[in-house]
């Protein structure tokens, strides 16, 4: 394909790009292609000559269109919807355009000397550039402290495919902080051998070579954190605790718990290198009890306290709804070594845009920094730059920061902010219907645009000790949602709380409005009577 083909080709992409949105309400939700439908309308090899485009376009719009789930539709309101918008799909094309990889470091206080310097340095300076402000305007949005900020030398920012990548880069590092200060406090530090692997060829370091130590530190999660903390555990060979949390207070994780599991296991002489703390968990938009935590914490200074707010730390961006989030502590904790939350989830950003803040970088590239000799810089060297391949596992990295800063500049943090406040509005409709109706129940208080809720049976709704048990209770739910699942024009996903099955009601659509919430209550309702009339029971 030349240029001009090109241009023909591109006009007539977002040309069709405009058509999907334009008729997106009219799609379904759901496609009902079936498992391995792609593999029997493809070849099973790549041809031999190459194709016309136009043969390839219609493919796109024959075969793979039909089969995407429309995750930013107005009435899918499972897992927690994506909000990508033009902004972002013009900032991935231009991206792809300059397929730089990403790697290089950033100047921050000396200027370019000579052109021997431009040759160690000029491998994508905008890139890394961008990201680290657009890191510190992302901060700055949420209302974290000062020391989270690329500009302040000491701590910073990046960003990651996804929230799993943070906790797993945020873990690695409290390990290696943990070996470090066991070390320290250490009057006969183990003999960990010569070298540390971790920095072949550099002197020896005692302090960073987890991989001898007699035990390895636990890593602490709750019942309802997202399953990154255990995959987390699992990647680093580290034993995962999972502190129970309770429906009397709201599956949110309490000093108490926290403070008897740490002591317990320092009394079996166990060490605890991390605690995943999550602010909106997956299930029921629980927010772990931090000012309680953070108490905690105050013995136990070796603790790194990563703060996991995939999806409702966006929310931090308006005022009203910080004291929620616990922002002022998780500021001023000096334990809160880390925090994670996700521009693609809730903050208008198409996938992926996942972004980590450190309270102190060096803990992460002590963990992280391996620089073979045709990696170094002179910059790099004298630490006067951020070099982003040293903060994570990759090399290589995605222009990610271009979409946030069209995104960010295009809709203005009052246009961010009016986008969160809607979804919580609606979500307090549906909210309303819920407590209004005979045959639905909430299962935990709603949290910010996520509610839970379950079919119950007409008449039971408010009673202390209804007559059907838990097992019927589920067994209905399971029915209901089985039968609404069977729908393609509307999405909700099911989840357990401590045995309870339930369902999620997610908003985050910008498509979404009020007519939207009340169809999809209504939907719910008729079905629901459905369900509720094949079990004998009439509402």
């Amino acid at each position: 394909m030349d240029i001009e083909q090109f241009r023909k080709a591109g006009y007539a992409a977002i040309d069709a790009i405009c058509d999907y949105h334009a008729s997106l309400s009219a799609r379904d939700v759901i496609p009902t292609v079936s498992p391995g439908y792609l593999r029997a309308a493809l070849p099973s090899a790549p041809p031999e000559h190459g194709e016309e485009w136009a043969a390839i376009a219609k493919d796109y719009e024959d075969l793979i269109l039909p089969g995407l789930t429309r995750w930013q539709h107005q009435k899918f309101f499972a897992y927690f919807p994506t909000s990508g918008n033009f902004e972002s799909i013009l900032g991935e094309l231009y991206a792809a355009s300059t397929p730089n990889p990403g790697f290089n470091v950033r100047r921050l206080l000396i200027a370019l000397r000579d052109a021997a310097d431009e040759g160690q340095w000029l491998a994508s300076p905008a890139c890394t550039e961008l990201e680290a402000i657009m890191m510190d305007w992302g901060a700055k949005l949420l209302g974290l402290s000062p020391a989270f900020l690329n500009e302040n030398g000491v701590g910073g920012g990046v960003m990651m495919t996804s929230a799993s990548d943070s906790v797993l880069t945020a873990v690695t590092a409290a390990r290696t902080r943990w070996f470090r200060l066991l070390a320290q406090s250490s009057t006969t530090p183990p003999d960990l051998g010569p070298l540390d692997p971790a920095h072949p060829g550099t002197d020896p370091k005692p302090d960073a070579n987890p991989q001898k130590a007699t035990v390895a530190p636990i890593l602490y999660t709750t019942s309802q954190t997202h399953s990154v903390g255990v995959k987390a555990g699992l990647i680093l060979n580290l034993p995962v605790r999972a502190l129970p949390v309770y429906a009397k207070d709201n599956y949110a994780l309490r000093g108490e718990t926290l403070r008897r599991a740490l002591e317990e296991d320092e009394q079996a002489g166990r060490g605890v290198c991390a605690l995943v703390a999550t602010i909106g968990t997956t299930s029921s938009g629980a927010v772990d009890n931090m000012k309680e935590i953070a108490e905690v914490a105050k013995d136990y200074p070796n603790l790194w306290i990563h703060i996991d707010a995939a999806w409702a730390g966006m929310a931090l961006s308006c005022p009203e709804l910080r004291p929620l989030g616990y922002l002022d502590v998780i500021n001023e904790c000096e334990g809160v070594r880390s925090f994670c939350s996700n521009f693609h989830k809730w903050g208008l950003v198409a996938f992926d845009a996942s972004t980590l803040w450190v309270r102190d970088r060096k803990e992460l590239t002590d963990a992280l920094d391996v620089t073979p000799e045709f990696l170094r810089t002179k910059e790099g060297d004298a630490g006067t730059v951020i070099d982003y391949r040293n903060w994570h596992l990759g090399l290589g990295r995605r222009f990610r920061s271009l979409k946030v800063w069209f995104v960010l500049r295009s809709y203005g943090v009052e246009g961010f902010r009016a986008h969160i406040r809607k979804c919580i509005e609606l979500n307090q409709l549906f909210v309303s219907l819920i407590e209004e109706s005979d045959i639905f129940a909430l299962v935990t208080p709603p949290s910010f645009a996520l509610s839970v809720f379950r079919l119950v049976f007409p008449g039971s709704k408010g009673k202390e000790d209804p007559e059907e048990s838990e097992a019927s209770l589920d067994a209905l739910n399971r029915a209901f949602h089985k039968a609404l699942s069977a729908r393609t024009d509307i999405f909700l996903t099911q989840t357990v709380l401590n045995g309870t099955f339930c369902l999620r009601f997610a908003v985050g659509s910008q498509r979404t409005e009020k007519a939207d919430i009340k169809w999809a209550f209504e939907v719910a309702q008729e079905v629901g009577k459905a369900v509720l009339k094949a079990q004998g029971a009439s509402a």
